[in-house]
């Protein structure tokens, strides 16, 4: 248990004073708790058996400040523990997001975002029990039944010997309540599990709708509820009989002893000192009892705190693996692109490219063609150094790509991509991203040519227009020129398309096209599209299959033989040609 807080207390350590306070308000007011039952006992025996109204009336009002100030000293304590509870939770977050934003693209790739994000919150939230609650009533509760116990042997031998019963009693109770921590790990995958596909199951629910199918199609959701059930209801069975024993050591303690009382002679002989004694079981039985309670699941709250430290910083780990490594180079000598035996894979048990070779020169614009899945978009991420290769080298200017610094990679390289992310920000902040020292003239200058004056148009405020909440929407087409303008104003040498005209109408494609041509002047081009027609004036075309370069030349050269490109274009002007008519597709 302590080594699990002193792993969180790590990830909150301008708050672990709030701790050590925490335990001592409150093991304090269990001492003035304990404190107040003392006095509970001189004010009976005062009010039974001596029958001195003053001095009981004394410890009445000392039994009610001492309760006072122990709850408050409780309530602070837990003031305390919550604060530091909070602030754990907000580090760990914080430690989330520090490492996505230097996570590797490898990563982003096999985790989708809002899976990630569910993951950090939901296993931070974990950790508030173990800490809000479960510290300040375990500090009370490990040292007020010894206490408890101690008074009561003062009482007298008799009520000393069945409080210490009770509580060995309940202790063994109570362990075999806890269950092994291999069935608490089995239970806890089977309830995230049953979140992740739930969350499947509703991001579905359009397609649910329309096929008119219900959760017994979802073979994994219904697996997971299943196996949730079971082992929910297999827990819950395994703590039935130590929880019912729990229950009926305190609550029929009295049913016990009272015929036992009532054939010993004691009782004849000393009844008032019985009665007293009896009345003081119940009392600290009963604060046994509640102690008891408090820290009844703490095995189940320590084991998930430590299981959801453990799998946040394994996923902290897992960011951190496979990013780039970064040198000091910052000047390239020229802008040449070159594999050299790359292999590269997004798991060890398969590669998407093996021993991969070729060489792109400065200057000149180039297509990488080829059917889903053969590793156009993975070689144009590999050159942008989102991706650590396996084996092999990735050489910018013949020099690795591992020799450069991250500045100067992300200086002399730009990718649009096929969905550009604009954020809620005007037009201009928009494009100023790219080149923040860039002069107000620079920036309207590159919005020109990457032909987004169509688009300030429109618009009262032009580039000051807000864009996002309570501000303007604006088309695909829209967004990937304002994109263009980033890009142009950055004027990388090297500039990478992935799909950026893919899912753009016609007439938004005529525009991006001039966009394009603006961007592309005296720059190493590198462009991959699903419309065939855009890159047929590129300098040279690639076409790749199952990780392999097979063809290479220009549109002229390959269309010229029976190649895998001649046999792309025909498909795609085919489906082009493609009409619905009442026939049925023609």
């Amino acid at each position: 248990m302590f080594k699990v807080y002193k792993k969180l207390i790590n990830y909150a350590p301008e708050k672990k004073y709030y701790i050590l306070f925490t335990i001592i308000f409150s093991m304090s007011s269990a001492i003035l708790q304990v404190s107040a039952f003392y006095f509970i006992y001189l004010f009976l025996e005062k009010l039974v058996l001596t029958h001195d109204m003053l001095t009981a009336k004394y410890y009445a009002f000392k039994i009610a400040g001492l309760f006072i100030l122990a709850g408050l000293l409780y309530f602070f304590s837990l003031i305390l523990s919550h604060i530091f509870a909070f602030r754990l939770e907000t580090n760990l977050r914080k430690y989330g997001i520090d490492g996505l934003t230097k996570a590797s693209f490898k990563f982003f790739d096999v985790n989708s975002s809002g899976k990630i994000r569910k993951f950090i919150d939901d296993n931070a939230s974990q950790t508030h029990m173990a800490v809000a609650h479960l510290i300040p009533d375990s500090s009370g509760a490990f040292c007020m039944p010894i206490l408890i116990i101690a008074v009561g042997f003062f009482i007298s031998i008799r009520v000393g010997i069945i409080l210490l019963l009770l509580s060995l009693l309940s202790g063994l109770s109570m362990k075999l309540m806890i269950g092994e921590k291999k069935f608490l790990k089995i239970y806890q995958t089977s309830l995230e599990n049953l979140s992740e596909e739930t969350v499947e199951y509703v991001r579905g629910m359009q397609i649910i709708k329309i096929f008119g199918v219900d959760v017994r199609n979802f073979k994994a959701l219904n697996e997971s509820i299943k196996n949730y059930a079971k082992y929910a209801l297999d827990y819950s069975l395994s703590c039935k009989k130590p929880y019912v024993s729990f229950q009926v050591i305190f609550l029929s303690i009295m049913s016990v002893l009272i015929p036992i009382v009532a054939a010993a002679k004691i009782l004849y002989n000393e009844p008032q000192i019985l009665s007293l004694e009896l009345i003081m079981i119940i009392i600290l039985s009963g604060a046994i009892f509640l102690q008891i309670t408090k820290v009844m699941y703490i095995s189940m709250y320590i084991f998930q705190a430590d299981d959801a430290i453990s799998k946040l910083e394994n996923l902290y780990k897992s960011m951190q693996e496979d990013s780039l490594t970064f040198g000091t180079e910052t000047e390239f000598e020229s802008h040449n692109i070159k594999f050299e035996n790359v292999s590269f894979g997004y798991n060890e048990e398969k590669l998407i490219f093996e021993k991969l070779n070729f060489e792109l020169e400065e200057g000149k614009s180039y297509a990488l063609v080829g059917p889903s899945g053969s590793g156009k978009s993975t070689i144009a991420k590999l050159i942008s150094g989102f991706y650590n290769v396996n084996d092999g080298q990735i050489k910018l200017g013949n020099k690795n790509i591992t020799d450069y610094s991250k500045e100067a990679l992300i200086s002399e390289i730009s990718f649009v991509f096929q969905d550009s992310k604009l954020f809620k920000k005007s037009i201009y902040e928009n494009v100023l991203i790219a080149k923040k020292d860039a002069t107000r003239e620079e920036v309207l200058n590159a919005m020109k040519l990457a032909g987004c004056d169509s688009i300030l148009e429109k618009f009262d405020e032009r580039e000051n227009t807000l864009i996002g909440s309570k501000g303007v929407y604006l088309s695909g087409g829209e967004k990937q020129r304002i994109a263009i303008a980033r890009a142009i104003l950055k004027d990388s040498k090297i500039v990478i398309f992935d799909e950026a005209s893919a899912s753009i109408d016609a007439d938004s494609e005529y525009e991006l096209q001039k966009a394009f041509s603006n961007l592309m002047k005296n720059k190493t081009v590198i462009m991959i599209a699903h419309r065939l027609t855009t890159i047929k004036n590129v300098d040279e075309i690639l076409v790749l299959e199952n990780g392999k370069i097979i063809e290479r030349g220009t549109d002229k050269q390959l269309m010229q033989k029976d190649t895998l490109y001649k046999h792309l274009q025909d498909t795609y002007k085919l489906a082009n040609e493609w009409r619905v008519t009442n026939e049925g597709i023609s």
